[in-house]
């Protein structure tokens, strides 16, 4: 019996793996969605979350954030991001420095390497591995709501406390400490 070409089967192409601009624009879509947004319930006195479906595998969320919350001070390891205000602004305090990866429990930072963003509603970023920052919803009376995502899955995060320039590792969360 012969196969002609069009029946033969050739193996799958593998996935690309999504950018960082294809979490960005995931992102703004996704926040996009005013009847999704408001399908989140929202907490005076703590963050909420739903998991979303992220594209090509990636891990994604959508937060609510209560007036005067925050993340603290964290990274994401090795997955890159993305992440869009929906709805109110929240504030990203970064730093604009490498830290090594592992093998540390206090660094004093440099000065300079201290950066701000507001992120109004419809604003966003993305961000390469191990990006240190803190997001904070800064308003006394307004719920912030955000859209992120994250590649490849978090295989963790790392907390970190400061003092001034110095910062100190605190804590390695895994996927099942916050799932």
């Amino acid at each position: 019996m012969s196969v002609s070409p069009s029946a033969s089967v050739s193996p799958a192409a593998p996935s690309q793996a999504p950018t960082q601009a294809d979490l960005l624009d995931f992102v703004r879509r996704t926040a996009a969605d005013a009847e999704l947004i408001a399908s989140l319930p929202l907490d005076p006195e703590g963050r909420t979350w739903v998991r979303l479906e992220g594209p090509g595998g990636s891990e994604a969320w959508l937060i609510g954030w209560p007036p005067g919350s925050g993340t603290g001070w964290h990274d994401h390891a090795e997955s890159v991001g993305a992440f869009l205000t929906a709805a109110g602004e929240l504030k990203e305090n970064s730093l604009a420095a490498r830290l090594p990866s592992n093998g540390w429990k206090t660094l004093e930072l440099e000065e300079g390497v201290d950066r701000e963003r507001r992120l109004a509603t419809g604003k966003g970023r993305a961000f390469g591995q191990h990006h240190v920052h803190e997001v904070l919803n800064e308003s006394s009376e307004e719920h912030a709501i955000s859209v992120h995502a994250y590649y490849p899955p978090l295989p963790q995060i790392r907390r970190y406390s400061r003092t001034g320039p110095v910062l100190r590792l605190e804590q390695v969360e895994r996927p099942e400490d916050w799932q």
